[in-house]
């Protein structure tokens, strides 16, 4: 297996330097470069969440370098919570980032909970991002018809339980937006895929058209 390199580190956001974690290997050229967005952050939301990791060991584990990143005015983020507005900055700004240090690549963007509603509104418009994963989206309580509008390949894993994103609502938004798309319902998952994180973590490694046990 090749030498994983952890490194911490602050990216310049527009309300502050934000507090990130960049992992990247020794192993040959990677093909694309992820950024993982965290759930809300005045629900106790960071880049810690166990989704987030999951989603970012799975890019990780198929040559990827992979950034996360905690929003405004979480943990060691300066600056104070947008209400999504601010956030999308945020997301822009780590964006603007892995650009810079890995000029060319595509960027995967993936986003859980509140971060798939901000991330992958800002993923949708941006020419750096090749693709966008969605987990847990919170479709009971957010507007995400901007995802009608976008082309991009699409990946949304949800819980087949998930007190804030029904299957209900998931299936009908699915149904109405583009090509191309794919849409996993991880069954008997709640929110936080409680007991189930292998299979959100194989699904991404699946669409991304890896090997489950790709390294």
């Amino acid at each position: 297996m090749p030498e994983v390199f952890h490194r911490s580190l602050f990216i310049q956001g527009p309300a502050g330097r934000l507090e990130a974690t960049l992992w990247t290997s020794a192993a040959a050229a990677p093909e694309f470069v992820a950024v993982v967005c965290h759930p809300h952050p005045l629900f106790g939301g960071t880049m810690h969440n166990k989704v987030v990791f999951q989603a970012a060991k799975a890019s990780h584990q198929l040559g990827a370098p992979v950034l996360r990143f905690n929003f405004r005015g979480t943990e060691r983020s300066e600056g104070e919570h947008g209400r999504g507005i601010g956030e999308r900055e945020d997301v822009r700004a780590a964006l603007d980032y892995m650009a810079a240090e890995f000029p060319g690549l595509p960027i995967i963007l993936a986003g859980f909970s509140f971060g798939s509603w901000v991330g992958l509104r800002v993923g949708c418009g941006d020419s750096r991002v090749a693709k966008l994963i969605g987990l847990g989206i919170p479709v009971d309580n957010v507007d995400v018809n901007y995802l009608r509008q976008c082309q991009k390949p699409k990946l949304l894993i949800q819980g087949g339980n998930d007190q804030f994103g029904s299957r209900a609502n998931i299936e009908s938004l699915f149904a109405t937006i583009p090509e191309p798309k794919k849409l996993v319902i991880v069954e008997g998952a709640d929110h936080f895929f409680t007991g189930k994180l292998d299979q959100v973590g194989a699904a991404i490694t699946e669409w991304l058209g890896g090997k489950s046990n790709a390294v």
